[in-house]
């Protein structure tokens, strides 16, 4: 198995070695993409958790400065809404605020993954291109060779250019799968951000109005001057 991978390397002839190169840095680009991704999801979650926890007990201080001090998305895009919410605004400005987080961390979870798309285009491409210069230099030897031995020798120049095409192929069918599911996973954590952010305004509406610290009003119980006017009026005079 090894020496026909190798000899088929070795058959493909110059374009062979650039598209491997393509190839290696899809490979790492898409193992750091999905590593970082995953890591993400379960950090993400662990705050949410946290700070989920601490806006329930009305603990707005203490979720701010964990906010700011964890750096995680998801902790990153809540905290703009926890700073908006110590200035005392109201809930259309901490959903703006928690908007804002969102655009702010997206790049960080985007990033690089669309490179793999480029970079299997581009070893799709070396592959065509290798498969074309070769077919080029066997017409070539071919019109110079042994009419005998035409057929046989146009037979094994095609079969040799089309190792390129076939490389090519095979690298960049995984990088494009690769960077599909890259993506799910990437919209997937966007979506949960979302959801995160929708939960996080229902909680302090629920719980402070949208204001920290804010006290709910109460009925205040009837002045005792109506009783005593009652009361004054049926003593005769």
């Amino acid at each position: 198995m090894i020496d026909t991978a190798v000899r088929f390397f070795q058959e493909g002839g110059f374009f062979m070695f650039p598209i491997a190169v393509v190839l290696i840095i899809g490979l790492i680009v898409a193992i750091e993409r999905y590593v970082y991704l995953s890591a993400q999801k379960i950090t993400n979650r662990r705050d949410f958790n946290r700070l989920h926890q601490m806006i329930a007990t009305r603990d707005f201080k203490g979720a701010l400065n964990y906010a700011q001090e964890s750096g995680t998305a998801m902790a990153t895009m809540i905290g703009f809404g926890l700073q908006r919410l110590a200035r005392r605004q109201g809930r259309e400005d901490i959903e703006y605020a928690m908007e804002e987080g969102l655009l702010d961390v997206m790049p960080r979870l985007e990033k690089r993954t669309q490179y793999l798309a480029t970079l299997a285009n581009i070893a799709t491409l070396l592959g065509l291109l290798g498969t074309i210069i070769g077919l080029i230099a066997a017409f070539t030897a071919v019109a110079a060779a042994d009419p005998a031995q035409k057929a046989s020798l146009l037979s094994q120049s095609i079969s040799v250019a089309m190792n390129t095409t076939a490389f090519g192929l095979m690298s960049a069918i995984p990088m494009l799968l690769i960077h599909s599911v890259l993506q799910t996973k990437t919209n997937e954590i966007v979506d949960s951000f979302e959801m995160a952010g929708i939960k996080v305004l229902n909680l302090l509406s629920d719980s402070s109005g949208s204001r920290p610290g804010g006290q709910s009003q109460t009925a205040t119980p009837p002045a005792p001057a109506a009783a005593s006017a009652g009361a004054h009026a049926s003593t005769p005079a």
